[in-house]
């Protein structure tokens, strides 16, 4: 993770204490889970979405999106979010299959293709 990455600005936004935080790093991005406090010592979770971009200067930037997720909406955010990542998995899953099902086919008939097309050359003879 990149310190950049946090913005310690943001820890007091919205009136919010931290209370807990889990970045996670995914390739170019970095997620961050935050758990703030309101000035009622209410919780609530933001999640942010960094990504390092390189600036035409050769200085970095980020590019960040925030979702602020409140506690009465942990119920429905967890149980359509599972939904969806079930749906993406059974999709990819079942796309993947036939992708890779249709791959060994064209590469089979390239393989056939190909030992058709080239005769053998022993380069010592050139």
């Amino acid at each position: 993770m990149y310190f950049e990455d946090y913005d310690n600005n943001s820890a007091h936004e919205k009136g919010g204490d931290d209370v807990f935080s889990k970045p996670i790093r995914a390739g170019k991005r970095t997620y961050f889970f935050d758990v703030k406090a309101t000035k009622g010592n209410d919780y609530y979770l933001t999640i942010t979405e960094s990504k390092r971009r390189v600036e035409r200067d050769g200085s970095y930037a980020y590019d960040k999106h925030k979702i602020f997720l409140y506690k009465e909406d942990f119920d429905k955010f967890t149980d359509g979010l599972e939904e969806v990542i079930r749906f993406i998995r059974e999709r990819c899953t079942t796309a993947e299959a036939s992708r890779n099902s249709e791959n060994i086919k064209i590469e089979n008939k390239y393989d056939e293709g190909y030992e058709k097309s080239f005769s053998d050359v022993d380069f010592d003879e050139l």
